[in-house]
Formats: C-alpha cells, structure tokens, sequence
C-alpha cells in the first residue's frame, strides 16, 4: 500500500497527466468552455508590466479556466501558497522558490523565463553612478551609501526587495537614515515614488519600460550577472485544503512552460520597445536545485 507522500506525489503526478492531456485536447480549438477559476498569486512585476493583460486571455481561451489575479511581492505571493490561499504562483525569488518546495508547500518549481534588474536614478544623476558603476551594481549601491542619496526600496520581501537586500549584503552594507526610504509598495508604485523624490531605486526592466514615458528618470547601472532576474511557476500542494483548484493550477503551470504561452512571452514587447521585456526559458522539467 502507498501511504504519505508516496501517495499524494502519485495522485499529483496522475492529476498533471491529465491536465496535460485537457490542455492539449483544447489548444488550438475555439475557446473552451469555462470550467471556473483559478486564484494566482504573482508578484507586482507580472503585472505592472503588462504581461498579463497578454497572456491571462489566451490561457482562458486555450483552457476554460478564468484567473483572480493576486499582484504582491514574490515573499507575500508564497506566503499565501504556504497558507493554502492560492492555487498557484508565478514568483521571481529563486532562492526562497527552493525553499518553499524543500519545505512540502508545492510538488516543484519550473523555470518560465528572465529579464533584469536595474538601478535607476534622476536625469542629471547627482551622485555619479552612470559614469562610475555603470555596469557594476554593488559599487553603486556603495556609492549611494556613502554619499547618503535618497534610494527607495521596495521594503516588501518581494522578489526585487530581496535582491537588493543581496546586494546591500555584498556590499558589506547595512542601509539606514532619512535618505533610505523604505515604501512597502509594488514595483510601479516605487517607480513613481523615486522619480517624484528625485531618488535611486531597483527595478525589474519590464516594469521600468512600462513606467519610463511617465518619469523623468533613467538607468544608471545595468548589464552586471547580479543583475539577473529568473521567474518561476509553482503549483500549491493541493492538500493544504479542499479549496485548492489542483485541476486548474496544473493546466496553467503547463500552458505557461508550453510552446505558446514561451512564443507570447517571447513576442512580448518587441513591437513597442524593440526587444522583449522577458526571455522565455521554460525546459519542460523541474529546477527545485
């Protein structure tokens, strides 16, 4: 007899074959049959950027499934996973993604795609930046520390807060004072913020395009390895309660690591901006290491 998690990892492997094969049997067909909804937890980025707007109609096209969207940072968006509050997330937080699998919370973590991060700053960037660490992240963040220029920060445990934690930490550095202004708000809303405040921030790039027409800021630091920004899709362990929509969480992680959902992610942006605001980069296996 199977018993414990021999049991639930066979019910979940028998549960993603044949969402699977309901996904196959209607992409490409006319749009099908609404079958309920489906609550993703994602963090602000997905959609700021407007990413979502894209590709969320033509899952609910391809799949039946309709989807409540819950935008916050990528620390809030597993919390309500380990809580059983969402059926599925989309997140960019690799390192806490591993540990969100290693602690039981979803069955596995798939690579969907990657864009950057960059340091913006005001027009006439007062402390250098651009000339000085261009492409070098953790000696820009020395120099605002050092000059105590205004930088906001996410302050948010999202994907993006984290990464800057890291680079602070890399930095030997611990920020503090009136010149660190920590906002507890979404990406967008952080862009707005710095540009009103004549201060530096970190964004993910696709959320910066979409903001940047409205600011009067620029890029000051980008092109550095540290600056890399992976997103993944984790499917919630459907046992943390009989409200989770297994069904419908695995047909969207599917549909997002498929060929169309990579095509559309890849297409996005391009007209407007010349290049895509996100490379897809899905393999089809698991990348829990």
């Amino acid at each position: 007899m199977l018993k414990g998690k021999k049991w639930l990892a066979l019910l979940i492997a028998v549960v993603m074959l044949l969402a699977t094969l309901a996904g196959c049997a209607q992409e490409g067909e006319g749009p099908a049959e609404i079958k309920g909804t489906i609550l993703l937890a994602t963090t602000t980025s997905t959609q700021d950027s407007g990413l979502l707007d894209v590709l969320l109609p033509e899952f609910t096209k391809d799949t039946g499934w309709e989807v409540d969207v819950v935008a916050v940072g990528s620390g809030a968006a597993m919390a309500m996973g380990e809580n059983g509050e969402a059926d599925v997330l989309l997140v960019h937080s690799p390192a806490a993604e591993r540990e969100f699998i290693a602690a039981g919370h979803g069955p596995a973590r798939y690579d969907v795609m990657y864009n950057d991060y960059v340091i913006l700053g005001p027009a006439d960037d007062p402390a250098g930046i651009s000339q000085d660490a261009p492409n070098d992240a953790v000696v820009a963040f020395t120099i605002l520390f050092d000059t105590k220029t205004p930088f906001v920060s996410r302050g948010d445990e999202s994907g993006t807060h984290k990464k800057e934690l890291s680079l602070w930490s890399e930095a030997g550095l611990e920020p503090a004072g009136d010149w660190y202004i920590e906002a507890g708000q979404g990406m967008g809303a952080v862009i707005t913020m710095a540009d009103d405040m004549q201060a530096y921030t970190l964004s993910d790039r696709a959320t910066w395009l979409n903001y940047s027409a409205d600011t009067d800021m620029i890029i000051v630091t980008e092109g550095d390895t540290k600056l890399f920004n992976q997103y993944g899709v984790i499917v919630v362990d459907p046992s943390k309660n009989d409200q989770i929509n297994a069904e419908g969480a695995l047909n969207f992680q599917n549909w997002i690591i498929g060929e169309k959902a990579q095509k559309l992610i890849g297409e996005y942006g391009v007209e407007e901006y010349g290049a895509p605001l996100f490379t897809p980069n899905a393999t089809g296996e698991p990348n829990n290491d």
